[in-house]
């Protein structure tokens, strides 16, 4: 799970709210996963991303039914076939374009999204929560 990245400010985000460099889009398995955390220790929240081809959606690390992380291992979020994100606990399956919950104790619920988004084959945090969050333990 990575805990840091490169900054960058191309779109003005804001004071203090610029993207997080989470990796290169070519760093990820297509389909693939990968884990990080923002912030530390009680205050910090686990997020992940999953790619799909040229896209990345991204959501908290933390399963509806019990708020358990959802990964078997580290950056592993997605079902053996890699077509679903799937909870390493009751095994609830969820669609990777939206975080809904088709099967599993969670039936209809949704994962919370984060934003993320790819800029010049760079994935980016643009979540104004996670990066605020990031910022307070920088």
């Amino acid at each position: 799970m990575a805990t840091a990245g490169d900054s960058e400010n191309t779109r003005g985000e804001g004071p203090g709210r610029e993207p997080w460099h989470l990796c290169d889009l070519a760093e990820l398995p297509d389909p693939g996963s990968r884990g990080f955390m923002a912030g530390r220790g009680r205050d910090g929240l686990g997020f992940f991303i999953v790619r799909r081809g040229d896209e990345i959606y991204g959501y908290v690390n933390s399963c509806p039914h019990l708020g358990v992380n959802l990964e078997w291992v580290p950056d592993r979020f997605l079902n053996p076939e890699r077509t679903r994100i799937q909870c390493s606990l009751h095994m609830a399956q969820f669609r990777i374009e939206d975080g809904y919950c088709l099967w599993g104790p969670c039936a209809c619920q949704s994962l919370q999204p984060v934003a993320v988004e790819v800029r010049e084959g760079r994935v980016l945090l643009t979540d104004p929560d996670l990066l605020m969050l990031r910022e307070r333990y920088a």
